[in-house]
């Protein structure tokens, strides 16, 4: 330890951000104490992607107008001194110290501008000339250690830029004693008032990285927590713990023009979450968001990173100069910057619109459900030597297994067997002890239940919780997918085979409906507004498949192009019968001719749709949210139509 303690002092700190400590701190903790808290420290990149939009390049711009113009730089420069930030879950102060550095740089520019080296010097005090002080950083942090961290590193950091002034100027720079201090308040976010900690009125900008915690992992403080920071909001507990951090910058600004701008977990930006949080944010509360990156791969400097997909979101109460939306070709690609009207709540451009659950479909297509639910403690199904062994000792009940497949079994092309004792007559079944011996055992697992309507089904063991028998050809849908594949793999199923309750069923599919649906179209769709297992794909009837916008008027011709692409893709699967469809539709595997085929049956869909080709993903659901809002916009009241006045004839007059 002595050695390594003096091989520090040897070291050149100087060129060494202070931000580096919350990439310190976090390789201590314990990842299981890191994870609970959501405690994820952000490098340097993504804290940049936020600043910019949210007040650097704002700030840059009107540098670069300002040019030698030396009223417009005092202006700028008494208009950055009087800007205070607050981030509220600041953890080790990244955030802070990287935007102090650079409100700090852009300061030595104003001066470098305002006064040559010969003008300081007549200056006793070279400190009297700055504006930015370390006063101006606000935080809260739940945790004492990190709170600590964030005040020393401030300090360090307005060290550094202090050394670079007086490098500039000709004079040694240092502030000491201290005098000012970053206002760094240990606490908990969402239990104190952010007022105490710096009032709205004074305030110019929020950001930060609140905790990432999904709605399933949250402990009972924390969902606590959550339930009290959104009081009156229905379905809350669908929401992400940093929702809370959302809900409670939007109060804070109220009355205000305070920007605010948040790195999160993406699920905010999709599926359920969706319809919860954002008609708060939108409509209840006010907010615009004025810029947002649209999904890339979180990064950290830190070792025991997380690997999850983020967005940044800015929003505040006024109308912004312009809305800047960033996408990203891929998850860690460099971003593309467009200037849009709006941005909505999936960030695309576009209205402000959210999707709720639909019990039908929106257009005039086959409704789906879900497959057959047991409860059965897994007697009735089997794997191929389970089957085998019993149906060697019960010869008679070989009749009575069918095929199973839920989502795992048919990507994967591994079926089960299942027992299907339900249409079987009283006596059959008392002439087989062994499959007697099954449904008493799941009599007696749904008796168990704490479960009412469960230990109800016990009185029926014979029969499932939901039963699901399509009497015709099927589509299969899986409900969990790999986020992997660029297609959800569905497929035609025989009347014969039984489908469990991780599986939707579409009874009625046609060529077409598999055509659309196992297209990117479809899929972005799929990935904009579905929800997760983790990071899978979860396909719901209510959210995802009822709200899809069909092609509205595809002529005859080129739906029969659909189907005979779907065909072709059905095909080039059936020329790969030793591979599964994991194989097949994994993006490092995907053979030639499926791939071609998919790419041919993406342009005959989008034909359907409209003539000139989609672009982009995000092209694509710009167009179904409009289509999506032109299906489900309510239907005009025809105007009024004025009456005319009869003239009034002289008998009346008089």
């Amino acid at each position: 330890m002595r050695n390594r303690l003096l091989a520090c002092t040897r070291f050149d700190w100087s060129r060494i951000s202070p931000a580096v400590f919350g990439a310190l701190f976090q390789a201590v903790m314990e990842p299981r104490e890191r994870r609970q808290i959501g405690a994820h420290y952000t490098s340097e990149r993504d804290i940049l992607k936020v600043i910019g939009p949210l007040f650097l390049d704002e700030l840059k711009e009107d540098l670069t107008k300002a040019g030698n113009d030396r009223r417009k730089l005092q202006v700028l420069h008494e208009r950055m001194g009087k800007m205070k930030l607050l981030d509220p879950a600041c953890g080790c102060g990244n955030f802070l110290v990287i935007s102090y550095r650079e409100l700090r740089l852009l300061e030595l520019e104003i001066l470098k501008r305002l006064f040559k080296r010969s003008e300081t010097q007549k200056l006793t005090d070279i400190a009297t000339i700055l504006r930015l002080d370390v006063d101006q950083m606000y935080g809260i942090e739940i945790e004492e250690w990190p709170a600590r961290i964030a005040e020393v590193a401030m300090w360090l950091m307005d060290h550094q830029m202090n050394q670079l002034v007086g490098e500039e100027f000709g004079e040694y720079l240092v502030r000491l004693p201290l005098k000012k201090s970053p206002h760094i308040v240990p606490g908990n976010a969402l239990r104190i008032d952010w007022n105490e900690v710096l009032t709205a009125t004074d305030c110019t900008h929020v950001l930060g990285n609140p905790p990432f915690v999904g709605s399933k992992y949250q402990s009972a403080e924390q969902r606590k927590e959550l339930s009290d920071v959104a009081q009156g909001i229905a379905n809350s507990g669908l929401l992400d713990y940093v929702t809370a951090w959302y809900l409670k910058a939007a109060d804070y600004i109220q009355g205000t023009t305070i920007k605010v701008a948040f790195v999160s977990t993406n699920s905010i930006t999709q599926g359920e979450q969706v319809g919860v949080l954002w008609p708060e944010m939108l409509e209840k509360r006010g907010v615009t968001i004025f810029f947002a990156h649209r999904t890339f791969s979180w990064e950290s400097e830190a070792r025991g990173k997380a690997h999850v997909h983020v967005v940044i979101v800015g929003f505040a109460l006024q109308t912004p100069r312009s809305r800047l939306l960033f996408d990203y070709e891929t998850l860690k690609s460099e971003p593309t910057v467009e200037a849009v009207s709006n941005i909505g709540p999936y960030l695309v451009a576009g209205p402000n619109v959210t999707i709720a659950n639909r019990s039908r479909p929106l257009s005039n297509v086959p409704e789906i459900g879900i497959g057959n639910k047991p409860i059965d403690d897994g007697n009735y199904l089997f794997t191929d030597e389970e089957k085998l062994v019993f149906v060697k000792a019960e010869p008679q009940s070989k009749g009575l297994f069918r095929r199973w497949y839920g989502s795992w079994e048919f990507i994967n092309r591994q079926p089960r067997w299942c027992l299907l004792v339900s249409n079987t007559s009283p006596s059959e079944l008392r002439a087989m002890p062994l499959v007697m011996e099954r449904i008493q055992a799941v009599r007696k697992f749904r008796s168990a239940s704490k479960s009412a309507p469960t230990r109800e089904l016990a009185k029926q063991p014979t029969r499932f919780h939901v039963e699901n028998f399509p009497t015709n050809s099927y589509l299969l849908i899986p409900e969990v997918s790999s986020e992997r594949r660029r297609f959800i793999p569905m497929g035609f199923m025989s009347p014969k085979v039984i489908c469990s309750n991780l599986v939707k069923l579409m009874p009625g599919a046609t060529l077409f409906h598999f055509g659309i649906l196992s297209s990117s179209m479809h899929m972005a769709w799929v990935r904009q507004v579905s929800g997760r297992l983790k990071s899978d794909y979860r396909y719901s009837a209510k959210l995802v498949y009822n709200n899809y916008p069909w092609p509205t008027d595809a002529s005859d011709a080129k739906r029969l192009a659909v189907k005979e692409a779907a065909q072709a893709v059905l095909d080039a699967r059936e020329a790969h019968p030793e591979a599964t469809l994991a194989d097949l539709y994994d993006p490092l595997s995907m053979p030639a001719n499926l791939a071609k085929a998919h790419a041919k049956l993406d342009r005959a869909v989008d034909r359907c749709y409209r003539s000139q080709p989609f672009v982009s993903e995000r092209n694509r659901v710009e167009f179904l949210f409009n289509l999506y809002q032109q299906l489900t916009a309510p239907l005009l009241a025809a105007p009024a139509t004025r009456r005319r006045r009869r003239p009034q004839t002289p008998d009346a007059e008089s």
